[in-house]
């Protein structure tokens, strides 16, 4: 702790919360290279919050504290966690001094948009939450990943297509699969792009998001990404059909049509077909009631994919709103049955499998 964190929470309140000791000082009971054994024992160091002055400090080289000298003595991944006033944090001076930072192979995060404080306001600025700093210190350690550097384009969620403009049809998708796929490879290291319909879940820490409405607008989000992409991850359930005409105002019960007619909605796998890179990496989901194996080997040879997850509807503890799933995983060679398991280590696996994909090629 700096002599300006102590300012807010005494060193005796940290250890009490967390039963470990509590560094304060360059030259703490007599130990002159403190910040040299500190140095070496880490896997990361988290500053956090980093104020102006720090950023300062750490970007000139400064060794007049605990913090700042280990710093320099340090050969581990660091990540800083800015957190100040916005007009601070937008200064010139800051703006430079966090640039050099990020020059110097440090991580800075930018600040989280929130109230700041009292009578000051909203603006960037506040301490990220916790989660987000947890996420971005995984990213640090999983290192040698192939997904490293990789552009991951992944769908996630339902489509809603009007009905008129109160109503929809749609699914019961929340997004999880797909965001647990997200999440997970930005910690490999994987520059990820989220094409999402309306979730339940929030976005992942790291993760860049295009927010969709209509299985029209996602086919056009992954059109628009697809072609820089290595990995295509299409894990949303869009609508497969949509209503031919939309009511321009609310249909009333009285005033209802017996039926309403439908049209099927873009085929947003099929559409990618054309526009893949030549050695992209293309993995569908399919989510079947009946005859599931048949129907994904179908499907994988239909839209040409290189992996098709197979899961079932329906079933407890599967498929959409649960936290787990059970999966096959199918590739033109083989097939992969995986025991129940959450959605995230069915990410962690699946994503193993996409990097032996990218060993091969």
């Amino acid at each position: 702790m700096t002599r300006g964190a102590q300012q807010f929470v005494g060193a005796v309140t940290f250890e009490g919360v967390t039963g470990r000791r509590v560094h304060t000082d360059l030259f703490e009971s007599g130990e002159a290279l403190a910040h040299i054994r500190l140095a070496r024992e880490a896997r990361a160091i988290v500053v956090a919050p980093a104020t102006a002055d720090f950023l300062a400090r750490a970007a000139q080289g400064r060794a007049d504290d605990l913090l700042s000298a280990m710093l320099l003595a340090a050969r581990c991944p660091v990540l800083i966690v800015p957190a100040m006033n916005d007009r601070m944090w937008s200064h010139p001076q800051t703006v430079l001094n966090a640039a050099h930072l990020r020059e110097l192979g440090y991580d800075v995060m930018e600040p989280a948009v929130g109230p700041l404080a009292y009578d000051e306001g909203e603006g960037p600025g506040r301490m990220p939450d916790p989660e987000a700093i947890a996420a971005h210190v995984e990213r640090m350690l999983r290192t040698g990943s192939l997904l490293d550097g990789k552009h991951v384009l992944v769908t996630a969620g339902a489509t809603r297509e009007a009905i008129d403009p109160v109503r929809f049809i749609s699914n019961s998708s929340t997004g999880k699969m797909g965001v647990a796929i997200a999440r997970a490879a930005w910690a490999r290291g994987a520059d990820v792009t989220l094409v999402a319909g309306p979730l339940e879940v929030p976005i992942p820490a790291g993760v860049r998001a295009m927010h969709v409405t209509t299985a029209a607008d996602m086919a056009q989000a992954v059109a628009g990404a697809i072609t820089d992409a290595d990995v295509l991850i299409m894990a949303a359930a869009p609508a497969d059909f949509r209503p031919s005409s939309v009511a321009s105002s609310k249909i009333k019960k009285a005033n209802a049509p017996d039926a309403i007619a439908l049209s099927a909605t873009t085929d947003i796998l099929a559409s990618t077909i054309a526009k893949r890179p030549a050695k992209l990496i293309a993995v569908g989901f399919a989510l079947e009631t009946n005859s599931l194996l048949e129907n994904a080997r179908a499907k994988l040879a239909a839209k040409q994919l290189d992996m098709i997850v197979a899961n079932r509807a329906g079933v407890e503890g599967e498929g959409f709103g649960a936290d787990t799933n059970r999966v096959t995983l199918i590739s033109p060679t083989g097939e992969e049955v995986l025991p129940l398991l959450t959605k995230d280590d069915v990410a962690e696996l699946l994503l193993d499998r996409i990097e032996a994909l990218l060993n091969g090629r």
